[in-house]
């Protein structure tokens, strides 16, 4: 695999968007030497990897139509990762000045539209990257040995975009390759990439608000395809534990800052009656086990207290909230409370998911 690597780089100084005879042998060191010496590793990083995920494959790419100025091979999940546009997974990129390779874990950087790859927003990769290294940083306490910046001194925008979804690298001089062992760091970013792809089967990358949306299309429309990974869904006693979690959580932070508090979630469209200093607030509390929470679901009648009652309202979200699976059942532990008290729902964004639509009769 060195040497491949070694003669990648020294082409990439004679790039080329022509398929020029250095390009045409460029995209056989990358989409044949390159993808089949990985290829013949996943026996052995399997073993980075949780059973679940025995569906490791490779593939690369040196440009679709034009050549690129950025080539890459990616090791990856098929269910996580079902094309280089969706989820995670280890790919080796290469500077465009051939100096250097980067080892690196990142995501889908751009999506189809009007028959081109465009890049996603800049803003929208922050927040998928950053939830990995903290996914990373929770595990290992660092990132460490992948703690690099990814820079590929392309000229073309694309390859920026590439910079951007990286999550984690290891930037490596062509000098430097003889004396690395490439085998260790390989198994080491898969490791990694193990760990993110077991938070993302825990749905913690998801906010509650998304999941839930997917759920009432998948009924509504049941025969509509779906984009799941594979495994992905929390039961109903999961659910209720997670709830549950979130209850008994938010309930010590109303106690903490002062409150006294009543449990009205089975009689009321709120979950407690909260009461301080002669003052009331009703508190909506929403569970769960994503790290992120931009987004719940709500009820109609929910909605409607929030709004005309603005200001004697409060919402408790608690997030990352962790599920021990057993045969006897589910047990919810840990959680993260967000208390944004005197909510104002209306600096949120309410958009309808689904209606209920009814027949009007005559007579």
């Amino acid at each position: 695999m060195k040497q491949t690597l070694k003669k990648i780089c020294n082409l990439q100084p004679r790039y080329s968007s022509s398929n020029t005879a250095e390009m045409k042998e460029r995209g056989y060191l990358i989409r044949t030497e390159l993808a089949g010496e990985l290829r013949d590793r996943i026996s052995s990083l399997q073993a980075a990897f949780d059973n679940i995920f025995d569906d490791l494959a490779v593939d690369a790419s040196d440009g679709i139509g034009r050549k690129t100025e950025a080539p890459w091979v990616r090791l990856f999940s098929r269910a996580m990762s079902p094309n280089p546009r969706e989820g995670f997974y280890l790919v080796i990129h290469f500077s465009a000045d051939g100096s250097a390779i980067f080892f690196t874990l990142g995501c889908g950087s751009t999506v189809w539209k009007d028959g081109d790859l465009r890049p996603i927003s800049d803003d929208e990769l922050l927040k998928r990257t950053s939830w990995a290294r903290a996914v990373i940083e929770q595990k290992w306490k660092t990132i460490n040995p992948f703690k690099d910046e990814i820079k590929l001194g392309a000229k073309a925008p694309l390859p920026g975009t590439f910079e951007k979804a990286t999550a984690i690298a290891r930037g490596v001089k062509v000098e430097q390759l003889e004396s690395i062992d490439i085998e260790q760091i390989l198994f080491d970013a898969a490791q990694r990439l193990n760990e993110i792809y077991l938070a993302q089967m825990e749905q913690r990358d998801v906010s509650p608000g998304e999941r839930d949306a997917a759920d009432i299309v998948e009924i509504v429309a049941p025969l509509r395809k779906q984009r799941r990974r594979q495994g992905i869904g929390l039961t109903a006693p999961e659910r209720k534990a997670v709830e549950l979690r979130a209850m008994e959580l938010a309930a010590q932070h109303l106690n903490e800052i002062g409150y006294q508090y009543q449990d009205t979630s089975n009689n009321e469209s709120y979950d407690f009656l909260a009461n301080k200093n002669g003052a009331a607030i009703k508190v909506e509390v929403k569970g769960t086990t994503s790290d992120l929470c931009d987004s719940i679901m709500m009820t109609k009648n929910e909605v409607e207290l929030h709004r005309r009652e603005k200001g004697s309202t409060a919402l408790i979200i608690v997030s990352g909230i962790k599920l021990i699976k057993s045969e006897n059942g589910a047990l919810a532990i840990n959680g993260e409370v967000e208390a944004l008290m005197q909510w104002d729902i209306d600096q949120w964004i309410s958009s309808p998911i689904a209606y209920q639509v009814t027949r009007m009769r005559n007579g």
